[in-house]
């Protein structure tokens, strides 16, 4: 691990405004990512800012009667939460479905949206990733592709975002405030957060250098039965292969969002219209601009199934 200075920021304002004055600076919350890639020399910060003592770790309802769940809410809390459980249950089981339990202790809503990718390849140091070294080329392209995407791909990067959680969110059509460090504030749908990864793979979200997100904010509840179902190489603390979030109105309607086939939680609306047709043709539009390669071309398949699967637990 390279060195590097450190601070406590004592808030928002103040994060950021740290960011500014310093060179390659970080932010660090539960360290459940970034610790990992600073001591393969992956991340090489020069400068972290402890952002655990600037708030942003309640949960309150929101004016247009929703919840706004801090950045610094730690994924147990929120899965816990009766509020999330009651009218978000997809969430609650899409953090349950992630890491282990010591992890989702410490990790953060935050960090959780905001964590890299598990390919092999971007943490192997003597291969070439653009992810991490841009212009390198990609090993995974002909590599072992067992875990990587087949939409949304380019031929610069196939790896897949690892969140169950963002995906949950991706469904439920969460947005995330930010502040930047000369004080404007936004907000960012969260179908819009992460960029696929075109010609810049190294570039993984819309956030400016110093922009540091505040809040998720969950819409009111829609209602539906919901579903978080992830298929996995073994029971537990495994990324997904192929997951489904799904909401099922009793009118037959609802939304779909998918993780492990994209480098983004993936959702296309088009699909979603066609859930009474049943899963074969919501497969067929999530899957429309798919570019598998042979080691992972049985997630077409897997995705049909996953969905057949996840429309009958919501449908009994």
């Amino acid at each position: 691990m390279k060195a590097f200075s450190y601070e406590r920021a004592q808030s928002p304002s103040g994060a950021v405004a740290a960011a500014a004055s310093a060179t390659a600076a970080k932010f660090v919350a539960g360290g459940t990512n970034l610790v990992d890639l600073m001591k393969l020399e992956i991340e090489t910060p020069s400068h972290l800012i402890d952002i655990n003592r600037i708030g942003l770790n309640t949960i309150e309802p929101d004016a247009d009667g929703g919840l706004r769940i801090g950045a610094l809410v730690r994924n147990t809390d929120l899965a816990a939460d009766p509020r999330i459980r009651k009218d978000y249950p997809l969430l609650s089981r899409a953090l349950l479905a992630g890491a282990s339990g010591q992890l989702r202790n410490k990790a953060t809503t935050a960090g959780n949206l905001l964590q890299r990718t598990r390919c092999p390849y971007f943490y192997d140091t003597n291969l070439p990733c653009n992810k991490r070294r841009p212009g390198s080329g990609c090993a995974a392209i002909g590599g072992f592709s067992r875990h990587h995407a087949v939409v949304g791909t380019s031929n610069t990067c196939i790896a897949t975002h690892p969140s169950d959680m963002a995906v949950a969110m991706r469904a439920l059509d969460a947005r995330i405030e930010t502040v930047r460090p000369d004080g404007s504030t936004r907000s960012i749908s969260v179908a819009h957060l992460h960029r696929l990864p075109g010609d810049t793979p190294h570039l993984e979200t819309v956030l400016s250098v110093g922009e540091l997100i505040t809040h998720v904010v969950l819409p009111s509840a829609i209602g539906g039965r919901q579903v978080y179902r992830k298929v996995r190489d073994r029971a537990s603390y495994a990324f997904a292969l192929v997951s489904v979030a799904l909401i099922v109105r009793p009118d037959g309607s609802g939304r779909v969002a998918v993780g492990g086939i994209a480098p983004k939680p993936w959702r296309v609306e088009a699909a979603e219209e066609q859930l009474p047709a049943g899963p074969r043709a919501v497969a067929g539009q999530l899957l429309a601009d798919a570019t598998p390669t042979d080691g992972n071309r049985f997630k077409l398949a897997l995705l049909e199934r996953t969905l057949a699967a996840a429309i009958t637990d919501a449908r009994d």
